[in-house]
């Protein structure tokens, strides 16, 4: 599960990265709430922790800007703001739960599974470049006549850089990424990781979609006909 938590306390942020690391999920961190909408509408997530006291725009206003948005992620809310007012105001803006500090290490994952069990509402959507196409909501890559057989890990890399086609995205954002915010990933590992891509995306009779930058990252560009 991918999850996007919002929390400005660098410990609390740091409790909740590593209990998500351990069971299993991609974790981004981000603190600031200008900046966690900005992330919630360009990267796809399975779940958003939010904390409502927040710098740039409070938990509030990041769900309301999110739902007019149409971003439909399901949102737990953390918070040590409790009053029955609150709590209202928080389901009334579109949040899908609501977690009051402190609590219980495992009642937050409980309840984090719960809401994204609730999932998104569908919203297909096909990344294209040249004759390479993913779906979004199926997951199905294809190129040409050849459906795509892909790890986790190498769809994300070519969902990211579909989501950019034409312009270059650097090593530290594919790693932050697809890895998760802090993750220690070698640029050897990477590399390792867009060869066997390529070898999948591009085969040897086919132009060349995903080009290297060095000194930079990667690029996928749509073949100039």
């Amino acid at each position: 599960m991918r999850v996007l938590v919002v929390e400005d306390d660098k410990t609390m942020a740091s409790l909740l990265e590593q209990a998500l690391r351990e069971e299993g999920d991609a974790v981004i961190v981000e603190r600031n709430g200008i900046a966690a909408v900005d992330l919630a509408r360009t990267h796809e997530f399975d779940a958003i922790v939010l904390d409502v006291m927040l710098p740039g725009l409070d938990g509030f206003g990041v769900v309301q800007r999110l739902r007019q948005q149409g971003c439909q992620t399901p949102i737990l809310l953390l918070t040590a703001r409790d009053s029955d007012l609150d709590v209202i105001r928080g389901l009334n803006v579109g949040a899908d739960d609501y977690l009051t500090k402190p609590f219980v290490l495992d009642v937050f994952l409980a309840r984090l599974r719960a809401v994204a069990r609730r999932g998104n509402i569908p919203q297909s959507v096909t990344l294209v470049a040249d004759n390479l196409a993913l779906n979004t909501a199926t997951r199905e890559v294809v190129r040409g006549d050849r459906t795509l057989d892909l790890t986790r890990t190498e769809y994300g890399l070519l969902e990211l850089l579909l989501r950019n086609s034409g312009r270059v995205v650097s090593r530290d954002k594919i790693i932050e990424t697809v890895w998760g915010f802090g993750a220690e990933v070698e640029n050897s590992t990477l590399d390792t990781f867009v060869h066997l891509l390529r070898r999948k995306v591009d085969q040897p009779d086919e132009p060349k979609l995903i080009q290297t930058v060095r000194g930079v990252g990667y690029s996928i560009r749509e073949v100039q006909r």
